[in-house]
């Protein structure tokens, strides 16, 4: 009784030893982290060529994918969907068709759910399980992140450094999510965008916010029209971050 007593202080004392050291660098692991800057999002690019990308975050409207898909080929203009992971595997031949169309297909979390609001580990579970179903229906993986709702908060971010990803904003949002958006106003924001802050957003570099909507399908073909009689480009992020000569963001 003595001796199995005896034992068992002196496994609850090396316990305790362990766990003590164990939390010491769990401490110190998240101090370093917690220190440890986050990348700024993208959300213009510097240059002074007429080109711009358009972004599409899907996680709904499938219906307006085809008429999408049908304008930008009349334009030869090419794009990057953000699709969230549940989207993706309900979807996955439309999917497909998006990526052999030439649309670059990147990562918008996979539940849509508000990134300020998770963990870092959550927000990197949203990621990689998203980049998991991509690349198992495109056989490609994704490495740009689109944070649902434009959160750009620590937790996001920083789970996006971690995976490796660069986090990509806008520069001209189309807000045709909102109803009051019509056809004419979605035009407007984009071809000939409002003043901010007494400043005129500059088009060239530009990323601009879109989603599937009945009204941007209305307003996608006089958008490409306008911008491309004004001499713009539309290509995929990857093509317009090579732009980007001084690695810099316009924020």
């Amino acid at each position: 009784m003595f001796i199995n007593l005896k034992i068992s202080r002196r496994i609850l004392s090396f316990g305790g030893i362990f766990f003590l050291l164990l939390a010491g660098v769990l401490a110190q692991r998240w101090v370093a982290t917690s220190n440890t800057p986050v990348s700024k999002p993208i959300e213009q690019i510097k240059t002074d060529q007429k080109i711009m990308a358009l972004t599409i975050n899907v996680d709904w409207g499938e219906e307006f994918i085809p008429p999408i898909l049908d304008e930008l080929d009349k334009k030869k203009a090419f794009v990057t969907f953000f699709v969230t992971g549940r989207w993706a595997k309900k979807n996955p031949e439309l999917l497909k068709e998006m990526f052999n169309r030439g649309h670059q297909i990147e990562n918008h979390g996979y539940s849509h759910p508000h990134p300020d609001q998770l963990s870092v580990g959550a927000n990197r579970e949203e990621i990689k399980k998203t980049e998991s179903i991509i690349e198992g229906i495109i056989g490609k993986k994704t490495h740009l992140y689109a944070p649902p709702y434009g959160e750009k908060g620590v937790p996001g971010l920083r789970a996006a450094d971690e995976l490796g990803y660069k986090t990509i904003l806008w520069t001209l949002d189309t807000v045709d999510w909102r109803p009051d958006s019509t056809p004419e106003i979605i035009i407007k924001r984009i071809v000939n965008p409002a003043i901010r802050f007494g400043i005129k957003p500059n088009k060239s570099g530009a990323i601009v916010l879109m989603h599937p909507k009945a009204n941007t399908v209305k307003a996608l073909p006089v958008i490409l029209e306008r911008l491309t009689l004004e001499g713009y480009i539309f290509q995929p992020l990857d093509k317009l971050i090579t732009y980007d000569q001084s690695g810099d963001t316009t924020l």
